[in-house]
């Protein structure tokens, strides 16, 4: 796997870890995970900007975001007891096939 998805894959990690500490803060009430909030946005953007330099802003955000909008509905249903509905369910599935589509077929996205 080349290393800008490397810097990639851990800024989605830090922004999934900082927006599920965002929840856990209680709209930051709460010490600890305010501070996780804090500390891993900051952590993800500076692996998104590492990951700039080689992939394409366009690019870069829409696998960024696709990915974390997956991850956080994961975690939301896993940990939070979040539920989503089949509309909700589809629209995440399209999420998914949008990722798949620039990674497989566009030579915009870096391989």
């Amino acid at each position: 796997m080349p290393l800008h998805y490397v810097y990639l894959i851990l800024a989605v990690t830090a922004e999934t870890i900082g927006t599920t500490a965002l929840q856990a803060s209680n709209q930051f009430t709460r010490f600890g995970p305010t501070v996780v909030v804090v500390l891993a946005y900051g952590v993800a953007f500076y692996f998104l900007g590492i990951a700039l330099k080689y992939i394409p802003v366009g690019i870069a955000y829409a696998l960024w975001s696709g990915l974390g909008i997956v991850l956080i509905a994961l975690i939301g249903f896993a940990v939070f007891g979040q539920r989503l509905d089949g509309a909700a369910l589809l629209g995440l599935g399209l999420i998914v096939a949008g990722i798949v589509v620039i990674q497989v077929f566009s030579d915009t996205a870096t391989h």
